[in-house]
Parts: C-alpha cells; sequence; structure tokens
C-alpha cells in the first residue's frame, strides 16, 4: 500500500468514513452543478421528450475499377 504510514496518524476508523463522505459530497456537488447549469439535464429528467434530429443519409460508397 502507498499511504501505509497514513494510518499511524489518522485512525482508519476515522479516515475511511471520511474519505467515502469527501467523494459523496465532491460526487453530488458536480450533480448539483450540472442539474442548475444546463437545461438539457432538466429535460432529460423530467422525461421530456426532446427533438429528434435525422442523420443526412450516407452517400453512395465510390466503386472502384
Amino acid at each position: 500500500m502507498i499511504y501505509a504510514k497514513m494510518w499511524t496518524v489518522v485512525k482508519p476508523s476515522v479516515g475511511i468514513p471520511v474519505f467515502i463522505a469527501a467523494v459523496a459530497i465532491a460526487s453530488f456537488s458536480v450533480h448539483l452543478a450540472l442539474t442548475l447549469n444546463t437545461t438539457w439535464v432538466k429535460g432529460f429528467l423530467n422525461g421530456g421528450a426532446g427533438k429528434v434530429v435525422a442523420a443526412a443519409p450516407a452517400a453512395e460508397p465510390a466503386v472502384k475499377k
């Protein structure tokens, strides 16, 4: 383990929950920022059927002789 000496300073019973809580808070804040700062996420989460964009038909492949 790379950070084995860290556990001589911080107890695993304290460090592991703090680390997991930090990851959860960071994840929540990223998702909250996406929800608040974009319009398509709100529509997607509300079940809005967005505009369907049709792809242009593919060109015929050139035949080499």
